[in-house]
């Protein structure tokens, strides 16, 4: 059935401590939830970061309508940089601390990010994708799930979490 086909397409984090990448894509359009490093161990000698394959991406850059960040945790935001050099003005939509934590990484960087701030129960639609944004616990503040509303169902992609009886935040 046409316009009902939703692709989730992991580039990196599946597997792997790192490099968090997925992108939820529809013949309309594509999402990119989150854009991860991962530091280099032993075995990589000579290497500072490592960085998701943006090769999909690339053939696709036209068809991108927004980052979507999980929280500000390096593995999910720290290859952000280098994708926006690639391609600028991708809006990026994530939570007040996860924002702060980015445009403070992105003046080294100087680029001017185009942001979206939300938070817990916001709903914004992205292209073909009805969003819906929903607090989590992690060990960073300010974390939030992402609930994707498509015309194949609901895409539920949580980031990072842990069960935490007692929050800081109480949320």
């Amino acid at each position: 059935m046409p316009g009902r086909s939703v692709r989730i397409i992991p580039l990196g984090g599946l597997g792997e401590v790192g490099k968090n990448m997925t992108v939820v894509e529809s013949d309309e359009g594509l999402v990119v939830i989150d854009a991860g490093l991962a530091f280099p161990r032993d075995e990589h000698l000579g290497v500072d970061l490592l960085l998701p394959d943006f090769g999909y991406l690339r053939e696709r850059e036209d068809d991108i309508r927004a980052v979507i960040l999980t929280h500000g945790h390096e593995d999910h935001v720290g290859a952000l940089p280098y994708l926006l050099r690639e391609r600028p003005g991708i809006p990026v939509v994530g939570s007040r601390l996860t924002l702060a934590l980015l445009e403070a990484k992105l003046v080294e960087h100087r680029i001017t990010p185009v942001t979206v701030e939300v938070r817990e129960g916001d709903r914004r639609t992205l292209g073909p994708f009805d969003c819906e944004f929903v607090a989590v616990n992690h060990s960073i503040p300010d974390g939030l799930a992402v609930a994707i509303r498509t015309a194949a169902g609901l895409v539920l992609h949580t980031g990072d979490f842990k069960m935490d009886q007692f929050p800081l935040d109480g949320r």
